[in-house]
């Protein structure tokens, strides 16, 4: 049922999309779900933000907030309650460049970022697509293409504007509330509508984009020998690998990125990478904008068209024995999607209490997904020769959030800190009314 409309705020005139409104389809579903919200509401500034957010209040209706809806846990949409959409709230504008500052409002896409600031030579860490709204990624985490010469997009937020539950907007930098600060920084999302940030953006123009595909055995030695070079690599070198069946072969799909332009480098990064596996499939090498990687054809409205059961696993160094549970997942019949994504680097820099993402010590990420009509019980199945050996886990690659994810998304005293903030700054749970543990898409 559409809630009573007649007292809506002026500011919100136009603005609400109820299930008649032409706009409701385009706006009610995300990347990976599908829903029927009763209202999607698009704020233009944040002033609107708040009056948005009184409004669902106002009608005790569930809030969920939305940046790029990309998210795979899907709970940037959901049935009945209010989606707060901030894809109007997009403004990128380089503060200082001196200081590479640049000030991203959390709406706008990466894509739409990498675009804005290349004229400067600048780019911000974030995702690999470009379709994947800035409030979620940089609430959560950020593992992206630079992430080991970089770090994760959080490790360079400066400040953020922030709509709390009470509607009080509230400035989280070193100097005004460093709590919230460090909140924001991997726990936003239970914080409250975080609507700016400024970030501290890196030099580049250029970078070495690779794809390599090679035939490997069951035996993992191949997942081993990548390992054990990202371990020695430079840390301009980021990878994923992804492993997948071709009829009775296995292949492991390479993509690696080097900072920089230097030929020389470029080669020596990447030729052991060559190596691996028992034989070379193909090689593509070339040198590309770094915003070209986050392409605009990925900006498209979200329809739930991959929808999914997703979870991950951090490991601190890859043993003969991971390697071994690695392929023996990706070889089971569920025909699950596994991939395997670099860390460590710059990533590891940064102190492990220094911000709500405390994993500074594991080298590798690995993510395990499967398609309809497969769901949760096979990914459970395909998950189980790596349940335990995985080290903490990632927050925007868990399409399952709850309290066994929160554990080991924020394990320990990270998440005793992590709870006790989101009472502070929301003590009704406004934004965690679902599951502990969720992000934004």
């Amino acid at each position: 049922m559409t809630p009573h409309l007649s007292a809506a705020p002026p500011e919100l005139e136009g603005k609400i999309v109820t299930p008649v409104d032409p706009r409701y389809l385009l706006l009610r579903s995300t990347h990976t779900g599908v829903a029927e919200p009763a209202l999607v509401l698009l704020p233009e500034s944040t002033t609107e933000v708040v009056a948005a957010l009184r409004f669902a209040r106002d009608r005790d209706l569930p809030v969920t907030v939305r940046s790029g809806g990309h998210g795979v846990s899907g709970h940037a949409t959901h049935d009945g309650g209010v989606v707060i959409d901030l894809s109007a709230l997009n403004r990128v504008e380089v503060l200082d460049r001196r200081k590479r500052l640049v000030r991203v409002q959390a709406g706008a896409r990466w894509a739409a970022v990498g675009q804005s600031l290349a004229p400067y030579g600048l780019a911000i860490g974030s995702d690999d697509h470009g379709d994947l709204g800035v409030g979620g990624l940089a609430t959560g985490g950020g593992i992206g293409w630079l992430v080991r010469d970089y770090g994760l997009t959080i490790d360079r937020i400066r400040a953020a504007d922030v709509v709390l539950a009470d509607g009080t907007i509230a400035r989280a930098d070193a100097e005004h509330d460093p709590d919230m600060l460090w909140a924001v920084r991997g726990a936003g999302a239970g914080v409250g509508i975080v609507v700016e940030f400024e970030i501290e953006a890196m030099e580049v123009c250029d970078v070495g984009y690779v794809q390599i595909a090679v035939e490997i055995k069951r035996d993992g030695r191949a997942l081993r020998q990548w390992a054990d070079h990202m371990a020695s690599a430079t840390r301009g070198l980021t990878t994923t690998v992804s492993v997948q069946s071709c009829g009775s072969a296995l292949v492991a799909s390479i993509t690696a990125v080097v900072a920089g332009t230097d030929r020389h480098h470029l080669r020596a990064a990447v030729e052991p990478l060559l190596l691996i596996g028992t034989r070379l499939l193909d090689l593509n090498v070339r040198l590309t904008p770094y915003h070209a990687l986050l392409a605009t054809p990925h900006l498209y409205p979200g329809s739930g068209q991959q929808a999914g059961a997703t979870t991950n696993g951090l490991l601190r160094a890859m043993t003969d024995d991971d390697a071994t549970a690695i392929m023996a997942a990706a070889t089971m019949p569920q025909q699950p999607s596994i991939q395997l994504r670099s860390v460590g680097g710059a990533v590891n820099d940064v102190p492990a209490g220094a911000t709500a993402y405390p994993h500074r010590h594991q080298d590798t990420l690995v993510i395990a997904s499967v398609f309809p009509p497969r769901r949760g019980a096979e990914l459970d199945a395909v998950w189980q020769p790596l349940a335990g050996r995985s080290d903490g886990a990632y927050g925007g690659f868990e399409s399952r959030p709850g309290p066994d994810a929160f554990a080991r998304i924020y394990p320990g005293a990270t998440g005793q800190r992590v709870t006790r903030l989101w009472n502070r700054y929301d003590p009704d749970g406004v934004f965690r009314r679902k599951e502990p543990g969720r992000g934004r898409g």
